[in-house]
């Protein structure tokens, strides 16, 4: 036979023999073909599932209520699923109604259905193993969803923070190499005092460790899960000590300090650790975004801009200008950073439309959240890649702008204050003179003191007297 037929309360179905999922996950596969994304690209998702389920398997068996043959059978598919036999069986849509519903259940038949091949049955054979009686025992998908969600979010933010590591580390190469390269400073587009190259990357080394540190600690929040729950968070179905019990197996299966939310009616309706989440990866967005923006500046040109760095050039630019290279990754990034901050407007509207005692838009919680990690991810290690670790200086440029730049008067105001300060500013912009020729000019100070306050290097700090 080519097919089996399967039932619900809705009638039967058509399945193809050769595939794990059954009726329900069929349904939903027709019901929902709305992104064209279906759970099989994630596969850290699906194997939290299989976390969620195996863990499930194993408590309900110590609770004596799955006997041992068919929670061996059940432990060996979920162990099947996280080797990466069975992806290409997640079939439904990850923009989905129901809660979550079609995901769980995808997960429960093709667990179900490998585990009947296993104890010698074939597909569809539920009275070896059932999707709803066996594999979803103690659970609803109001609390196996959500704890498998949290799981694959902490695992793939992992994953993230070691990237952004990289790129943290590929900017402190920079700051090392560029250290005695002498620049001018810039507030609002105009000169404003002396720094280094060095400097300017070390600031953003050090924006993006506080970013890593912000993203540690919203972990935290998404490391307390409603096993035990069910339906509302009133755990029916569910032995008083299946909770505790699941989440010990799940803290051994998965290395994650997981922990039980003290009270399940909240933690079931609750979506505001994915607002913080979201926020998090957000903040991280924008100013990485404004990272890319400088590179862009500081790259122009490079015969009409500032031209104090260059960037590996990659790909020509133009259709139609010979020559032309542009801030290709610095663009991309910019661009991953507006689809997060969009991802963010929509997690904070589906935190929202959550009623009473359950959030049904999870699962476009999930979709944006997964989504915002992967390609922050992708657009991390770009930039890091193929950008900033090809950055080299223009330093003679970068020196010139110092010696030519009005902001050099600043270093003057200690000794001959604000006023004096300011007319020669004025004068040096009205007749093109340096400010070190005006100051000698006016006999202010002797030669010998006006090098020592006007160097550059004194200026940012380098060897400061």
């Amino acid at each position: 036979m080519k097919y089996r037929i399967e039932k619900d309360f809705l009638g039967s179905l058509q399945i193809p023999n050769t595939k794990y999922y059954g009726v329900q996950t069929m349904r939903a596969a027709e019901n929902f073909k709305i992104t064209g994304i279906p759970l099989s690209i994630n596969h850290i998702f699906i194997n939290s599932l299989a976390y969620v389920k195996k863990a499930a398997a194993l408590a309900n068996n110590k609770l004596g209520l799955l006997d041992r043959t068919k929670t061996k059978a059940i432990v060996y598919a979920c162990d099947e699923i996280i080797k990466g036999g069975y992806y290409d069986q997640f079939i439904v849509d990850m923009l989905q109604g129901g809660a979550g519903t079609s995901t769980n259940m995808n997960a429960n038949e093709v667990i179900a259905n490998i585990a009947i091949e296993k104890l010698g049955g074939k597909k569809g054979e539920y009275s070896k193993v059932h999707p709803n009686n066996d594999v979803n025992m103690s659970q609803s998908t109001n609390d196996a969803y959500p704890t498998a969600f949290r799981i694959a979010l902490y695992l793939s933010t992992l994953g993230l923070l070691k990237i952004i590591a990289e790129l943290k580390s590929s900017l402190k190469k920079k700051e090392k190499e560029f250290k005695h390269v002498i620049k001018m400073g810039r507030t609002q587009l105009q000169d404003a005092v002396p720094m280094t190259l060095g400097q300017e990357f070390g600031a953003y080394a050090e924006m993006i460790d506080e970013d890593m540190k912000r993203i540690k600690e919203a972990m935290g929040l998404i490391t307390e899960i409603n096993m035990g729950a069910t339906a509302i968070g009133t755990g029916i179905n569910s032995h008083p000590d299946y909770p505790d019990l699941v989440c010990s197996y799940l803290k051994q299966i998965t290395g994650i300090p997981l922990s039980v939310s003290v009270n399940l009616v909240e933690a079931t309706q609750d979506t505001g650790a994915y607002i913080q989440v979201s926020g998090v990866f957000k903040r991280f967005a924008v100013k990485l975004s404004k990272i890319c923006n400088d590179l862009r500046l500081l790259s122009s040109g490079p015969r009409a801009g500032l031209n104090e760095i260059n960037l590996p050039p990659l790909q020509p630019g133009s259709s139609i200008m010979p020559g032309k290279v542009n801030p290709v990754v610095p663009e991309v990034v910019n661009q991953v950073a507006f689809q997060v901050i969009g991802n963010d407007l929509t997690i904070t509207m589906a935190a929202e439309a959550g009623q009473l005692e359950l959030n049904v838009m999870e699962p476009v919680i999930a979709f944006k959240l997964f989504d915002t990690i992967s390609i922050l991810n992708n657009a991390c290690r770009t930039l890091y890649e193929k950008c900033i670790n090809g950055i080299t200086a223009n330093v003679d440029v970068c020196r010139r702008y110092v010696e030519n730049s009005i902001g050099l008067v600043t270093a003057m105001v200690p000794v001959i204050g604000y006023e004096k300060s300011s007319e020669i500013a004025k004068e040096a912009l009205a007749t093109g003179k340096s400010v070190y020729e005006l100051i000698i000019a006016r006999n202010l100070v002797s030669n010998e003191e006006l090098k020592i306050i006007m160097s550059p290097e004194n200026m940012t700090g380098l060897k400061r007297k």
